[in-house]
């Protein structure tokens, strides 16, 4: 009997972790430039004594999907979307570099270039500082230029230049923050063939019918497994009953 109850509850609380997962993915449908997570049941059986008895299931982070979102112009100039493959380097709470693919920038109050998830953008020697501006533009490149306060509409001066990088996808891991970083945590290097579109966003690439379908597979499998675990306990109250007849 404890084979089929730890064999069910082992599988219920796996469905619960990949259900989780696939929660968080269709919280941040409406996050822009957000990689969906992917999850995957793996089979593993259970050794002891003799031959293996039973096979229990676990839910293993499998990776990332990095397919790009579907494109929305804004018209904004501080909203930039990478064109192809790419991504943005931002500063992460705790002061180290980390990409996104998050390109709804805009300037704080301490004058700090920032995504909406207010991590500050890297530059070419650190996080980039906007001074007073009238008018701000954004260069293909990523190149930074504005006019300042006060001045005319002929004194465009550079500022900066957005440090856009391209390293490979399979030595990328995600963080608990959504963003990204190197295997080694190293910073990677910029990239000059990486290019961004100024007044259009990416959105999030989760497909919002595929998870609630998931969802709700995933709510009737645990129903399952816990139906199992019902039976399971009916079945002992029954043999106990027999017990005590006999």
């Amino acid at each position: 009997m404890d084979r089929v109850i730890y064999t069910a509850m082992n599988g219920a609380r796996q469905i619960m972790l990949k259900q989780a997962t696939n929660s968080n993915n269709l919280a941040n449908i409406n996050t822009t430039g957000f990689r969906a997570d992917l999850d995957a049941f793996k089979a593993l059986p259970m050794y002891g004594p003799g031959h293996p008895t039973r096979a229990y299931t676990e839910d293993n982070r499998v990776g990332v999907d990095f397919s790009q979102g579907p494109s929305i112009n804004t018209g904004r100039d501080l909203d930039v979307s990478i064109n192809g493959d790419g991504f943005i380097a931002v500063q992460d709470a705790d002061g180290n570099e980390s990409l996104t693919r998050r390109g709804d920038l805009r300037i704080s109050p301490e004058g700090l270039l920032t995504t909406g998830a207010n991590n500050p953008v890297m530059g070419n020697s650190g996080p980039i500082a906007i001074p007073p501006y009238q008018k701000i533009t954004i260069g293909k490149d990523g190149t930074i230029s504005i006019i300042p306060q006060g001045a005319d509409a002929m004194s465009m001066a550079v500022i900066d230049r957005i440090k856009l990088v391209n390293p490979a996808l399979d030595g990328l891991k995600k963080t608990q923050t959504g963003l990204f970083r190197t295997a080694d945590d190293e910073p990677a290097l910029a990239d000059a063939s990486v290019t961004i579109s100024t007044g259009s966003l990416e959105s999030s690439n989760v497909n919002a019918t595929e998870a609630l379908v998931n969802m709700i597979e995933l709510a009737r499998q645990y129903e399952m497994h816990v139906k199992v675990l019902k039976d399971a306990e009916e079945a002992d109250k029954t043999a106990a009953s027999i017990a005590r007849v006999a």
